[in-house]
């Protein structure tokens, strides 16, 4: 888990969900029916993705819900921020 977390500092929240994905195939494979959904979160949705990958194979309940919306928070931010970031490039923006 070391290794994990050094990776995310690093590299990011998309290289940590793709080593951790290598590492252990199976709480991935308890999390998701199929490969479409993981490599799907990772690509648009990799905070999400990796938060859910945590929570799930006990069973989504209670607390569990408040950490998949904070992942789905800190991508939606992460969306928005380079938007907000750029607008002053759009030729005739009035914010």
């Amino acid at each position: 888990m070391c290794c994990l977390f050094t990776i995310l500092l690093l590299l990011g929240a998309r290289a940590a969900d793709v080593v951790w994905w290598i590492a252990q195939p199976a709480r991935w494979s308890l999390a998701f029916s199929s490969w479409v959904w993981p490599v799907l979160g990772i690509i648009f949705m990799p905070w999400t993705t990796m938060l859910y990958v945590l929570v799930a194979p006990g069973g989504v309940k209670g607390v569990d819900w408040l950490w998949i919306v904070l992942g789905v928070v800190v991508d939606i931010t992460f969306w928005s921020g380079g938007a907000w970031k750029n607008r002053d490039r759009v030729p005739g923006s009035t914010v």
